[in-house]
């Protein structure tokens, strides 16, 4: 099915659905799905809405300027994709490869819907799947010393390739505030733990230190402070005292992966709606 989906927040007040339900009626939209929250805290209404564009009469081009008036009269922040349009994914990873594996997997079966024009890298070690999968593999190496200059060139690809979305994928580095500022919820990263616990390094170290029955790992937006972007997708698994640092390693993998792949298939999808550092993930 060819569809448009639309994502809108703003404050609250009624006669919003009706307004964007008449709009899109007035142009002969099949609604296909439709899904709402209303923050009270905050209050926000947030939704998604998607209809197939058919017979929808109303071209595209004009979409913009045709919906702004009812944009402006309930100061909403929005925007529509086509399904037809699939973004440009970009790859980081550097030596473990279970997520990238994952998500090249996830790829080919058609289960994400984009192009992956290339994988970068601070190692080699990944070379091998991303001949398999036919996708371009690029190392650029990065040190203390160097890191102004990898993501020149990181970036100097990125912008090349056109891409819409990075994904981090046990990606082990830091990334630039300046970097992470010119992809804007654009960036998708898997920590290996259940955030706010255990942020930064090592963390299935400090949680069979601390002696705990779950771990969890998290999939979140990147922002400029290291592990503490709006959260995405998250998923727990128990564990007990038999189990050593090498079982949790191998149990977390299997999380991470799942975990990433979930996160990345609700942006490319358009299900997320980010707000006052929170996330609305639509079904």
């Amino acid at each position: 099915m060819n569809t448009a989906t639309l994502l809108i927040s703003c404050p609250d007040r009624k006669g919003l659905s009706a307004a964007i339900a008449n709009f899109l009626y007035t142009y002969n939209a099949n609604i296909v799905h439709s899904d709402q929250h209303q923050d009270e805290t905050e209050n926000l209404f947030l939704m998604r809405v998607e209809w197939d564009v058919t017979d929808f009469s109303l071209d595209m081009s004009a979409f913009a300027a045709a919906f702004q008036p009812i944009a402006d009269r309930f100061q909403m922040i929005w925007s529509v994709a086509l399904s037809a349009c699939r973004p440009k994914m970009a790859i980081f990873v550097s030596k473990y490869d279970h997520c990238l594996v994952d998500l090249l997997h996830r790829h080919k079966s058609g289960e994400l819907r984009c192009d992956i024009p290339l994988i970068i890298s601070n190692h080699e070690d990944c070379r091998g799947l991303a001949d398999y999968y036919g996708i371009p593999y690029h190392v650029i190496t990065v040190t203390k010393d160097n890191k102004a200059e990898s993501e020149q060139a990181q970036h100097a690809l990125l912008e090349t390739s056109q891409i819409d979305l990075i994904v981090l994928a046990r990606y082990m580095q830091v990334l630039s505030h300046e970097f992470t500022a010119s992809y804007p919820q654009r960036i998708i990263n898997i920590h290996h733990s259940f955030l706010p616990a255990f942020e930064g390094a090592k963390p299935y170290h400090r949680a069979f230190a601390r002696g705990v029955k779950l771990i969890g790992a998290t999939s979140h937006y990147v922002t400029e402070v290291l592990d503490d972007g709006p959260i995405i997708e998250q998923d727990v698994m128990r564990i007990s005292h038999r189990d050593d640092i090498d079982m949790l390693i191998q149990k977390g993998r299997d999380l991470e992966r799942m975990v990433l792949s979930r996160a990345v298939r609700a942006h490319l999808e358009n299900r997320i709606l980010v707000y006052a550092k929170k996330t609305v993930i639509f079904s």
